[in-house]
């Protein structure tokens, strides 16, 4: 359970040392986009490489070379996708979601709250993480194609002593 052979763990030094070297020369001859996390379809293949060079580490049926054209292929596959979607927009909104108006001057979107499936407690946290207490001091909130909440404040509503509404803990604010 805690110690096998010391040819196992020469083997995952060895193999994780190659594979690693390997796939920072892969990244960097692919450019930055490919880990950009731009959006969705950028987070999957993220963690494909991740997942595929654990196992690359880890499992005795993967040889190095098995493991490395996957991480090539995962790379190249990338590559290809966002160069041609560079190219064809029809491709581009296929792969990406496009970032979503959530609220508008002050007013909730609630067809795009139901759409992009987020309550308005879950806005509420986003409105305060951004220094705002509700939804009518924000010009504008915006999902993101990477899953990220963008907030923009109203003129003048930078009113962080008060309270906002549903949270409790009296005595909590300024002393």
């Amino acid at each position: 359970m805690f110690f096998e052979s010391w040819s196992d763990l020469l083997r995952v030094v060895l193999v994780g040392t190659l594979a690693y070297v390997a796939l920072v020369a892969m990244l960097r001859i692919s450019g930055k986009r490919t880990l950009a996390k731009l959006n969705a379809f950028d987070l999957v293949v993220t963690v494909a490489i991740g997942s595929t060079l654990a196992t690359i580490l880890l499992s005795k049926t993967v040889t190095l070379f098995e493991g490395l054209t996957a991480l090539l292929l995962l790379i190249g596959l990338q590559w290809a996708v966002t160069a041609t979607s560079v190219r064809w927009p029809r491709l581009a909104r296929l792969v990406r979601s496009e970032p979503q108006l959530l609220v508008y001057r002050g007013e909730t979107c609630p067809d795009a709250l139901r759409r992009e499936r987020v309550t308005l407690s879950e806005l509420d946290t986003v409105l305060r993480s951004a220094g705002l207490a509700a939804p009518e001091q924000a010009q504008a909130v915006v999902l993101e194609s990477d899953g990220s909440f963008s907030v923009t404040a109203l003129p003048g509503t930078s009113d962080t002593d008060k309270l906002p509404a549903g949270v409790s803990g009296k005595g909590a604010g300024p002393a």
